[in-house]
């Protein structure tokens, strides 16, 4: 397998990281518009299997000349979800599988935003669907931590743990703090503002899809591992859209615990206008204000050494059990960020994130994993990914709660 990575920030790197252990690929071409960068990443590897390369991500051209350059057979999307769709097309264009992290963004509904669903997440993938058949090959969507594992463990709940689905509901919650800062996204703030901001989505199996207002419905959630119990609230985010694709369920949700602090600055960036997309004229220069802010606040992939605490990712799944039985299953995967460090020199959130696609180009190359067309990760068997996370010295974790 040859792979191209397009993007070499934090998780782009952290996936250079973890790859350079396992035998599965032949090459890793590593790709970003600073090509120092990934001439860095390269260097650190320390692997003559790994190249680096300068492309310009919102070009669909100048992708897929990278993609036959290298001679990639798959590529993985690893840059600001903004950039999706010239990287999706490209690879259609040059005949390459793809997988990516989060899914292509989402357009409010222009009348009534906080009810009905406009553009939804993914939309554009899902529609270029038979395309991608037709070429033969797959478009992987949503195979990070969140949307990706989270997926996974909603697939293996539907295929061993329940006979009945009511709920599948997506919690995740950390005890991660970084020192020396009053506030610092341990994930990217573009792509945090998108995803907090938006209207949150809800799916009912008698409503379909629907929306709310942004930090809807709280609730408390007490996460395992010490973490403790945070109150989580309604965000846009892929899993809504990609279970009831493949899951038989009643309802879906994906709940953050963000905390009040982190929400008031979010409303605060909302009330100023500075999560806007759209450039700007500032002085002479074309800017849109979420770069303002995203390049006034550190690098997530930097933060490491100045956190602590522990990360978890996790599927909320109630229903009826195996037994007949009310059950309510908590499938979850912490990391601990002092491990992270220690272990691979990467922050928790971008090595936890990273850790999937590994995981899934491995069991792609292996025949484990095949397909044609864009699919989520709820079309593929969820036992053979989860031994592999046990093979990567990360095993997911089960909680058995008291139904409600």
């Amino acid at each position: 397998m040859r792979i191209l990575v397009i993007g070499t920030g934090g998780v782009g790197s952290a996936f250079a990281g973890i790859a350079r252990r396992r035998e599965f690929f032949d090459h890793c071409a590593l790709a970003d518009y600073d090509v120092a960068r990934a001439e860095a990443v390269v260097a650190a590897t320390d692997d003559g299997r790994f190249s680096a390369h300068a492309v310009d991500a919102s070009s669909r051209e100048a992708v897929a000349d990278v993609v036959r350059a290298t001679s990639a057979d798959v590529v993985l999307n690893a840059v600001d979800p903004r950039f999706n769709e010239p990287i999706f097309d490209a690879c259609l264009d040059a005949g390459v599988a793809y997988l990516d992290m989060a899914m292509t963004l989402s357009e409010p509904h222009p009348e009534r935003p906080y009810e009905l669903t406009g553009v939804k997440l993914g939309d554009y993938q899902f529609e270029r669907a038979a395309a991608w058949e037709e070429r033969g090959r797959l478009a992987l969507v949503g195979i990070g931590v969140e949307p990706g594992l989270s997926d996974v463990f909603a697939r293996h709940a539907a295929d061993e743990l329940f006979t009945e689905i009511d709920e599948v509901g997506v919690r995740d919650g950390a005890s991660l703090e970084v020192e020396g800062y009053d506030f610092a996204p341990t994930f990217s703030i573009w792509t945090t503002i998108e995803e907090c901001l938006n209207p949150p989505v809800v799916w009912e199996r008698d409503r379909g899809w629907f929306t709310t207002a942004p930090f809807s419905e709280p609730e408390v959630f007490d996460f395992p591992e010490g973490i403790g119990p945070i109150e989580c609230v309604n965000v846009e985010h892929e899993e809504v859209l990609l279970v009831p694709r493949y899951i038989d369920c009643r309802r879906a949700t994906f709940k953050y615990g963000l905390g009040d602090e982190f929400i008031e600055v979010l409303k605060t960036l909302h009330k100023l206008g500075l999560d806007g997309k759209e450039p700007i004229r500032v002085k002479g220069v074309d800017v849109a204000p979420r770069d303002v802010v995203a390049a006034s606040l550190p690098d997530p992939a930097t933060l490491g050494e100045r956190m602590s605490g522990k990360t978890c990712a996790g599927t909320l799944v109630t229903g009826t059990g195996a037994d007949g039985r009310r059950r309510r299953t908590y499938l979850y995967h912490v990391v601990d960020n002092d491990w992270s460090m220690r272990e691979y020199g990467a922050q928790a959130v971008v090595w936890q994130t990273a850790l999937n696609p590994v995981v899934a180009l491995e069991l792609l190359a292996s025949g484990t994993w095949s397909g044609t067309g864009v699919h989520g990760p709820e079309a593929f068997p969820a036992a053979p990914f989860l031994e592999k996370l046990a093979e990567y010295g990360s095993p997911h974790g089960v909680l058995e709660l008291e139904p409600v």
